[in-house]
């Protein structure tokens, strides 16, 4: 995960200070990007220890098109919590657009369906795409998506995903975001019979919070150790019969966590 720590070095020595939404301020770089071969082990950082409970169970319910928190907070995870209503709704975020697109003539799209039709029956597509900016709903979203684009590349026996975020928090959500596309990426691979290859990350505005600053420079202190490993259940073949018990994360030795506080 150097290429992680270099992007931090690299904002904050040349970043530019900027006056935000949540009024924290950040320093930012925009149009970075970052590349991670699946084959070198699985990208999830080993400078701070993140949690991998609330990364797999917020992929899961982004793929059963869910918007409403409750279902993460039966599993203990309260990660949207700060943006959610009374009611735990959010809004058409992510699992809406992916599982239940709406379309000019009243129906839906499920993105997630095609593209995993297409890679299998058309692979060389420069199509296999999904969406969740749609500008028509962002007004009802309670957080418009950050990461808003992704697209998949059949190469021979090999697939690789190209993620475009438009807006990311490089201390606390980056990792999450890195971490959650490689296993996006490692579950359809399985699904589609192909072998996961390269994630790569596009980023448009990609800042730390000033609120940030300090724990940045002690995770830049810290020799990245070994990456670990995913291991999923091979015999899950269908997208929505993955569970939590599906996924092993091997050899996962990271440094301590280190608090800082989500701008909302």
């Amino acid at each position: 995960m150097k290429q992680y720590l270099n992007l931090l070095r690299q904002v904050l020595k040349k970043g530019t200070k900027k006056v935000d939404r949540t009024g924290i301020g950040t320093k930012s770089l925009f149009g970075p990007q970052l590349k991670f071969d699946l084959n070198k082990g699985f990208p999830l950082i080993t400078t701070k220890k993140l949690n991998i409970k609330a990364i797999i169970y917020e992929l899961l319910w982004f793929l059963k098109g869910k918007t409403n928190v409750n279902y993460l907070n039966n599993k203990k995870v309260f990660i949207w919590n700060k943006w959610a209503n009374e009611n735990g709704d959010l809004g058409p975020i992510y699992g809406f657009q992916w599982r239940k697109w709406p379309t000019y003539d009243g129906k839906f799209i499920d993105q997630i369906d095609k593209v995993i039709n297409m890679i299998k029956f058309n692979p060389e597509s420069r199509r296999i795409i999904v969406s969740s900016w749609n500008v028509g709903m962002i007004q009802y979203m309670k957080l418009p998506p950050c990461h808003i684009m992704f697209q998949f590349y059949v190469n021979q026996e090999e697939l690789s995903l190209q993620l475009y975020q438009r807006s990311a928090d490089l201390f606390i959500g980056l990792p999450f975001n890195i971490a959650s596309y490689a296993l996006l990426l490692i579950m359809i691979s399985q699904i589609v019979h192909l072998k996961a290859k390269v994630l790569i990350h596009t980023i448009g505005d990609a800042h730390i919070y000033n609120n940030h600053i300090e724990q940045t420079k002690i995770q830049l202190q810290r020799k990245p150790k070994k990456l670990p490993k995913m291991i999923i259940n091979p015999y899950k073949t269908n997208i929505l019969d993955f569970k939590f018990k599906d996924f092993e994360l091997k050899d996962y030795n990271p440094y301590p966590h280190i608090k800082g506080d989500v701008a909302v």
